[in-house]
């Protein structure tokens, strides 16, 4: 039997957002986003550029399911999910994305590999096998000889390192970036955008927040947000 043809395979969408608005009461009100959709495929890389104030940290928060909007639907891996239980959503949100920031919030009194292992313990799931995951995950990111290091004596650039160590480490649906080179300097921001590089090619599927133009270029794909409005390109 003939193999498929790749091509014409299409991958199930990771994010699907639909006419999402989201309103914050004051007077007069204040629409963070309005009516935004945004359709995200597995393996898909693609950056959200905007000027502070724009909506980007109110489309983090969305997409992280960090905050509900107000009217529209998002469905992440294929699930609604704006009318879940607070509970259920933490659950999902722990299984299904996982995170990377600008400050990178590793624990000082941690090793790097406990920084790591640390995600699965506050994820739950089974504690047989911890270790092992938490050591491939420091190999794929280039970071196993930093092991027993705390974090206050790595670089920046390996500290961000040691984030996306342990935002991969369970294997999330989603990987959700804020502004991750913000705190770098241009040589350790091109090695994350590299990092960035490989784990798409491995599959991932990466949303990257920035205003930088040399983050967002190394996107496979850009949508812009202005006053809480997408717009691709």
């Amino acid at each position: 039997m003939p193999e498929p043809d790749r091509s014409t395979v299409t991958e199930p969408e990771v994010i699907r957002l639909h006419d999402v608005c989201r309103v914050f009461p004051a007077e007069p009100p204040v629409h963070a986003l309005s009516h935004v959709s945004l359709r995200v495929r597995r393996g898909d890389y693609l950056a959200v550029v905007g000027p502070s104030g724009s909506g980007k940290s109110t489309l983090l928060n969305t997409l992280g399911l960090l905050d509900r909007p107000t009217s529209g639907s998002y469905e992440l891996d294929g699930i609604e999910t704006t009318g879940l239980r607070d509970g259920t959503r933490t659950r999902l949100r722990g299984h299904r994305i996982g995170f990377v920031f600008q400050s990178f919030h590793l624990l000082p009194r941690r090793t790097v590999l406990e920084n790591v292992m640390i995600a699965m313990i506050y994820g739950g799931g089974p504690r047989s096998g911890r270790r092992d995951r938490a050591e491939a995950a420091l190999a794929r990111v280039g970071m196993t000889h930093r092991a027993n290091f705390p974090p206050e004596r790595l670089s920046g650039g390996e500290r961000q390192r040691v984030a996306v160590a342990r935002a991969i480490v369970r294997q999330p649906s989603l990987l959700l970036c804020d502004e991750p080179t913000g705190n770098l300097d241009s040589r350790n921001t091109g090695l994350i955008l590299d990092l960035f590089d490989e784990l798409r090619d491995q599959g991932h599927t990466i949303v990257v927040i920035t205003h930088e133009d040399q983050v967002s270029e190394r996107a496979d794909r850009r949508v812009r947000i202005i006053d809480g409005t997408l717009t691709e390109g």
